[in-house]
């Protein structure tokens, strides 16, 4: 890693290997030193995913009304849960009794999986599905939040999850982003916090995602300007490393040069590349039906499903897809109306994901693609009152679920209370899901560390997290 060798010149890094597999070693280092996208070997043995697609579920989704069946919280519908602070939502003073889900459950799968009707189309995946119940957090605030489960920590400036992935793998692709990112296109906004939430902090800012816009043009710029020949622009290149490489030298700064190098040849390459991977419509009748690209409810949705396949095909590393825009009614925080604010939602994501799913697996790329979902808390078992009620934050349970790159299909890990309001058996804190993330792309997450501020910096912090082991097949 680029801590491990900024230290040294190339002289004493090839003295201290002292050949043979040695030798080999560092003149690995030294390519991806030099080269901060090139492709590096997984960390630990048993990690088969290549790519990661994170379908973020943005407001914080309601696990009682999605995957975390609770018969009990139907039983004791109405009643007062005894000890309750007021506090743990965001809306104290509309603190109602508890609250049964508006919706269905149902069975699915030889797992018998209980899905509730929300995911018809997704519930038909469960036997490939894995579901972490025990998930909690220590925010009820969405921009702390949502830095926190981005990048580990409440507050915003460090690496996120994508940008350490990129920084411990580096890209199979030498001719698009390693990592980019999806917003909302429907005018609803960006997740609170923004680019912090895909930001590369102090790592090389290489790593952080690259944002595509939500109409128009993905990527800005890429169209080249009609005086400017193929030819002119290659020597414009050209020159441009030549004068940076006569700037090179034995100083800290020389991998950020070198970094800055490698993005202008990247963009280059993009001007060919990226046109041809964002054209969906290129993509076979069939294909385009399966997603529903062109369904009213869905469509928006399923574009950007259907890009992160065509992404992962072309050796993107980090694909995150964000579900819902701002706040409120705009994204998954369903303060009031939890019916038909998760009925909406799952309405525009359902049939893209499922169909994600099956599209991967028909070609042979689900065992090496990790599919997540989920937000950045849950909600409380309780009603928050209004003329529709809703449900106000809660930090202290919710779920994900996973599918695909090796972890076990039809597999629950860890269980909320018997009413869904804190994670019980098993709990898995962010930091734990974090080391379980980089564990399914091969990185550990104690030996990715990057030298800030005079320390080995990790995505995990220091508070000793674990990866769940227990979802891997």
């Amino acid at each position: 890693m680029k801590d491990m060798i900024s230290g040294f010149s190339r002289r004493e890094m090839f003295a201290r290997a002292g050949g043979g597999f040695g030798m080999l070693a560092f003149a690995s280092m030294l390519e991806a030193a030099e080269n901060p996208f090139a492709p590096k070997v997984p960390m630990q043995v048993g990690g088969k995913a290549k790519s990661i697609i994170w379908i973020f579920t943005n407001g914080g989704p309601s696990q009682v009304d999605t995957w975390d069946y609770k018969p009990e919280l139907a039983k004791r519908d109405g009643q007062t849960l005894e000890g309750f602070d007021p506090k743990t939502g965001f809306f104290p003073g509309a603190v109602g009794g508890l609250m049964k889900s508006p919706f269905e459950f149902k069975q699915h799968g030889q797992s018998g999986t209980w899905c509730s009707d929300l995911f018809p189309k997704t519930a038909m995946h469960v036997d490939k599905m894995c579901f972490i119940h025990s998930c909690w957090t220590g925010s009820n605030n969405h921009s702390p939040a949502l830095f926190m489960m981005n990048t580990g920590t409440t507050r915003m400036g460090y690496p996120c999850v994508g940008s350490w992935v990129n920084y411990g793998l580096g890209s199979e692709s030498d001719s698009l982003p390693s990592f980019v990112v999806m917003s909302d296109p429907l005018n609803r906004g960006l997740p609170k916090g923004s680019a912090a939430n895909w930001g590369a902090g102090f790592l090389p800012s290489v790593y952080q995602g690259t944002w595509l816009k939500p109409s128009g043009a993905p990527i800005d710029n890429l169209a080249v300007p009609a005086s400017l020949t193929p030819q002119r622009q290659r020597a414009q290149l050209d020159l441009m490393a030549k004068l940076n490489r006569q700037s090179l030298g034995e100083s800290a700064i020389e991998s950020e040069l070198n970094a800055r190098m490698e993005s202008f040849e990247l963009a280059y390459r993009m001007q060919t590349s990226a046109p041809e991977a964002f054209a969906i419509k290129d993509e076979p009748e069939h294909i385009q039906k399966l997603y529903g690209v062109n369904e009213k409810h869905c469509g928006h949705f399923a574009t950007q499903c259907l890009t992160a396949r065509r992404m992962v095909e072309r050796g993107v590393r980090f694909i995150q897809i964000y579900s819902g825009g701002m706040e409120n009614q705009q994204s998954w925080d369903g303060h009031k109306d939890i019916l038909g604010n998760h009925r909406g939602f799952a309405n525009e994501s359902d049939q893209p994901v499922a169909a994600l799913i099956s599209d991967l697996e028909q070609r042979g790329l689900l065992d090496q693609t990790l599919i997540m979902w989920g937000g950045e808390f849950g909600r409380l078992p309780i009603a928050q009152k209004g003329a529709q009620p809703g449900r106000d934050h809660n930090p202290h349970a919710f779920t994900v679920w996973m599918c695909g790159g090796g972890v076990k299909g039809g597999y629950h890990h860890g269980e909320s209370d018997e009413i869904g309001f804190k994670a019980a058996i098993d709990k898995v804190s962010v930091h734990d899901l974090h080391a379980t993330i980089l564990a399914a792309a091969g990185l550990d997450h104690e030996r990715l560390t990057f030298k800030f501020q005079g320390l080995d910096q990790k995505l995990t912090g220091v508070e000793n997290p674990k990866v769940v082991k227990a979802v891997f097949a």
